[in-house]
């Protein structure tokens, strides 16, 4: 569990300073707080991490909140924990000044609870207008047009009691925004089982895909994307469905929220992985495409950064398909749009690889140097890379270490899902490999074979390179 201490502190390290500044005039406010050891306790916090200091233990806390009194360690937690509230409280409001139109429906209750007809009725007008204009059609979309239908319908019940009411109109937008949000959680859920071997049940999924099928929803886009996302990831083998979800990310990039139509992308984007993964050269190019587009359009930017992932993953596929100059243009171009705390490993990094492609084993080596990072699955990557250079250039006790060293960390690490089988799966065969004899031609053949037959394999087509070689 954690303290009162930790658990504010890092909840007030997420602010940005200009939320820092809001928050300071929220304090001051007499209506949200009275306390001034919440406003003296911020004070202390945003000093400390202004001049990028530590921040002191309770005791001194205490101290400086309360000079000269005897310490009460109930009353300095009380005070965090009050200030944690007054925080929260504090992004919530923010929040929902963040979403324009959930507050303008939200004055629809506000009227109606208050019995103010009119209010209601030119409210009402007024969200139908601001609701179609609406620059985005995904699924939140259809549940704010169910909240606005209920509103209406909750309001005339009131008014009219013997006249007909708006029914219909409300149970139409509840279908709609069911059966939006239930495609979406289905392929967030299937996402997730596909990296972590989960299992779910999903309820009422067939009855909402056989509701989806029967009609004519092209207009919508959060039924067409999610739709054809559904089909891709239940059926990831049948390319005709990824073309169809890519076609639909494409043309409907700007129906959906930046976060929303980014997390679309990845998920089209790692069908595309997954497919290579399991041997299939197919989807390489299409991947390339999602990539180029979500890179130009900054759609794969968050925070003003692309992530270190994508950064890689963009060097795998442009080494993958031999694209050199192409690559050594993005690791450059793009290194400064990486978080500063990642920047300089995973630039190292990447450009190590290009190098290792191009022969330059000796750059190759110095840059691994320099890409050490406590990121798992970087620091896997890099004793991959330092496994391919000590095998190419025939340093076989080095290789050999490294190949029992490198079998016993993937093995500790339960957590890597999936890269877990594809790295141990490259020690076994690069040990396999090391025990035949050039002209042994039966036996290569074999393992060959061995090697193309198995799905969870890193670097396949360079043991496969290495295997033609012999």
């Amino acid at each position: 569990m954690q303290t009162e201490s930790s658990s504010l502190f890092h909840l007030l390290d997420t602010l940005s300073p200009p939320e820092c500044r809001a928050l300071r005039k929220w304090l001051a406010s007499p209506y949200h707080n009275q306390r001034a050891d919440l406003k003296a306790l911020f004070e202390v916090y945003e000093t400390a991490r202004r001049k990028n200091k530590t921040l002191p233990d309770k005791a001194a806390l205490y101290g400086q909140l309360f000079p000269g009194e005897p310490y009460d360690d109930h009353r300095i937690r009380m005070a965090m924990s009050l200030l944690t509230k007054q925080t929260e409280a504090f992004l919530l409001y923010e929040m929902a000044q963040n979403d324009a139109l959930e507050t303008e429906i939200k004055k629809l209750t506000l009227y109606r609870t208050r019995n103010l007809p009119d209010h209601f009725q030119r409210q009402m007008s007024k969200v139908r207008q601001q609701y179609q204009a609406q620059p985005h059609r995904h699924p939140q979309w259809h549940w704010q047009g169910f909240e606005m239908e209920q509103e209406n319908y909750l309001q005339q019940a009131t008014e009219r009691r013997t006249a007909s009411l708006n029914v219909q109109a409300t149970a139409d937008r509840l279908d709609l925004a069911y059966l939006a949000l239930k495609l979406r959680q289905t392929c967030a859920a299937l996402s997730h089982q596909a990296v972590f071997k989960s299992e779910y049940d999903f309820g009422l999924l067939p009855v909402a895909l056989a509701a989806v099928a029967e009609k004519d929803w092209a207009d919508m886009p959060a039924f067409v994307v999610y739709y054809y996302c559904y089909l891709t990831l239940s059926q990831s083998d049948d390319l005709g469905h990824f073309q169809r979800f890519k076609a639909a990310l494409l043309t409907h990039a700007h129906d959906f929220p930046a976060a929303e139509m980014r997390d679309l992308y990845l998920l089209a984007i790692n069908v595309c992985i997954q497919r290579y993964n399991h041997g299939d050269r197919t989807y390489l190019e299409a991947e390339m495409e999602l990539y180029q587009r979500g890179l130009a359009e900054k759609i794969l930017f968050m925070g003003g950064y692309i992530t270190r992932f994508t950064y890689r993953n963009v060097v795998t596929l442009g080494l993958t398909l031999r694209q050199f100059d192409e690559t050594e243009a993005f690791v450059e171009t793009y290194k400064n749009h990486l978080d500063p705390r990642h920047r300089e490993a995973n630039y190292a990094f990447n450009l190590a690889r290009l190098k290792y492609e191009r022969g330059a084993y000796p750059e190759a080596l110095t840059l691994l140097q320099q890409s050490y990072d406590k990121d798992l699955l970087l620091n896997l990557a890099a004793k991959a890379l330092l496994l391919k250079i000590y095998y190419d250039t025939d340093e076989d006790a080095a290789l050999d270490s490294l190949l029992d060293a490198m079998s016993n960390f993937v093995r500790r690490k339960k957590e890597l899902s999936y890269h877990r089988d594809n790295y141990l799966n490259l020690c076994k065969f690069v040990k396999k490999i090391r025990t035949l004899r050039v002209g042994e031609k039966a036996a290569v053949a074999a393992l060959q074979k061995e090697v193309e037959d198995t799905p969870a394999l890193a670097y396949k087509d360079w043991l496969l390179d290495k295997l033609r070689d012999m």
